[in-house]
């Protein structure tokens, strides 16, 4: 989960650094707001993306997804974008936690079977 939580941050970090250019040319923003909501986005998914080993940087992600959407506020198309990583983060998030549930299943069964293995002798 970890891994493929990270990898989504990671890109939407770098789409949240390209989205200011857009915002300050093409939307008008402030160049200090489009430069503070973008690259401080950006930068705190990177920072989020290395410290997923923590339960609560999970709870900042989902923040960070929320934030992207609301920057459509500011630049329409970023209600697009940010639903799309928002997908991809959930996604990531939810099947990311099933596959690590599966694995521990399995090596719980693995280990009950060599266990029964080991008392039949």
């Amino acid at each position: 989960m970890r891994g493929m939580c990270a990898a989504m941050l990671t890109l939407q970090a770098i789409i949240l650094g390209l989205s200011v250019p857009v915002l300050i040319s093409v939307e008008d923003v402030d160049k200090t707001l489009a430069l503070t909501l973008g690259l401080g986005l950006a930068v705190l998914c990177v920072v989020v993306a290395g410290s997923l080993r923590r339960p609560q940087a999970y709870w900042i992600g989902h923040a960070i997804q929320v934030a992207t959407i609301a920057l459509g506020l500011l630049a329409p198309a970023m209600f697009f974008v940010g639903a799309m990583f928002a997908a991809l983060w959930f996604g990531a998030f939810f099947l990311g936690r099933r596959i690590e549930d599966d694995k521990a299943r399995w090596a719980r069964e693995a280990a009950e079977a060599e266990q029964a293995g080991t008392d039949d002798v």
